[in-house]
């Protein structure tokens, strides 16, 4: 795909109405509002909601490629105001450091270290990971497995595979149709990559990007088609020998998950790389965390709380757990704009509950912002005094470096623990 790129950057929850125009000559046109109409379908999708001639994007952040059209959506933790291009850049940066953090882009390998675009959109860093991931591959030497097949053969070797030898060779008494064992690159991990380069090469609209797809695909041998499915993906384990497929597996799987072709026009294709941003602070905070010393950071861990007298028992479950020693302390993450330290009572009320499932010295909503952080306690039953079960709210300030962001993370919760 050649055609110039028509791009459009939104923030979440933000709306965009039919012909509205954006900077870099963006254009939200009729051609992309059908597409996305199409696309949501009569079940809907989590990633926006359908209005008048127009969409309405939810909590979702990332990339929509409608065709030509890329759609950027962006976070934002701050005031809403107006979408000037220093504030798109910002954010832009922002997302790209989570993503890379959260997905481990951020380690330095041989095939990873350096990306060369300029414009480090989501999707085009995803998509040049890839091309670098496959390009080391290539360079190192693509990895062979052993595979069963069948066919007619100008020699005997495996076994001879009488019926069909008798049906095939009855008149070419110088073959033989036989089961052998091979040794060569074509297998399942090579389809996937395959699959995906020829992906790139429909979808890729990054002009930089073209020449060094159409190497890979001159390069690469060419391998069937195959057809994928969650359910495929989970099937393939990665050993010992094949760990250093493992950056090009996640992103080809991503890719070829979340791709959607117009199987009417043929042209206007959909790629929707989308994450929750509730999901995606969550991840950050408890990754950040896990990169300091002094305690051990679970996430999603369960305890049962309620048994009733027929079906499952219902579990209850904080984000973050930390242990320090044998002390314990719960943290819930919310990305959203807290106005005036006034959390929801819904919010209060299930930090209580983690507070006594979870026998935590402390409990603490953790939100984006740059607000001072407060502690609260809880209130006896008989309402005669404050309780010594303490509840916070902390505040934790965006950066744009990554690294120094991490950092300050570790070192708020530090001294929230008492170990500074």
């Amino acid at each position: 795909m050649n055609t110039a790129r028509n791009y459009i950057t939104v923030f979440e929850h933000q709306s965009i109405k039919l012909d509205q125009e954006f900077p870099n000559n963006g254009k939200f046109d009729v051609d992309v509002l059908v597409a996305c109409q199409r696309f949501y379908g009569e079940k809907g999708i989590p990633y926006f909601d359908l209005i008048h001639n127009g969409i309405r994007f939810k909590e979702f952040v990332g990339v929509i490629q409608v065709g030509n059209t890329l759609i950027e959506v962006l976070p934002k933790s701050d005031k809403p105001g107006k979408v000037t291009l220093l504030e798109t850049a910002k954010w832009q940066k922002i997302l790209l450091g989570m993503l890379k953090a959260v997905n481990g882009f951020d380690v330095q390998t041989p095939s990873s270290s350096n990306l060369s675009l300029k414009s480090n959109t989501i999707l085009d860093m995803y998509f040049e990971l890839f091309i670098k991931e496959v390009e080391f591959l290539l360079h190192a030497g693509l990895i062979k497995k052993y595979r069963k097949v069948k066919g007619n053969v100008n020699a005997l070797k495996g076994s001879l595979q009488f019926g069909k030898h008798i049906q095939y060779n009855l008149v070419h008494q110088e073959r033989f149709f036989v089961k052998h064992t091979v040794y060569d690159v074509s297998h399942t991990l090579h389809y996937i990559l395959y699959k995906t380069l020829r992906l790139l090469k429909l979808i890729n609209t990054n002009s930089a990007l073209h020449s060094r797809i159409g190497a890979l695909l001159l390069h690469f041998p060419e391998m069937p088609d195959i057809k994928v499915s969650e359910s495929f993906f989970e099937k393939i384990i990665l050993n010992r020998k094949s760990q250093s497929y493992q950056k090009a597996f996640q992103i080809s799987r991503l890719l070829l998950l979340h791709y959607h072709p117009d199987l009417s026009k043929g042209r206007n294709h959909v790629l929707a790389l989308m994450f929750d941003m509730n999901e995606l602070w969550e991840q950050f905070v408890a990754i950040s965390l896990r990169k300091q010393k002094g305690f051990k950071v679970h996430t999603q861990k369960r305890k049962y709380f309620w048994s009733p007298s027929t079906g499952p028992r219902r579990t209850i479950r904080p984000d973050i757990l930390i242990e320090v020693g044998k002390s314990k302390y719960v943290l819930d993450t919310k990305w959203k704009l807290l106005s005036d330290n006034r959390p929801s009572v819904k919010d209060i009320r299930q930090m209580y509950a983690y507070h006594h499932y979870f026998e935590a010295e402390k409990v603490a909503l953790v939100y984006p912002g740059e607000l001072n952080g407060i502690s609260g306690k809880y209130v006896e039953i008989d309402q005669s005094k404050d309780s010594s079960i303490e509840c916070s709210l902390i505040f934790l300030p965006v950066g744009e470096d990554v690294k120094k962001w991490q950092d300050g993370i570790g070192e708020r919760f530090f001294v929230w623990v008492g170990m500074t």
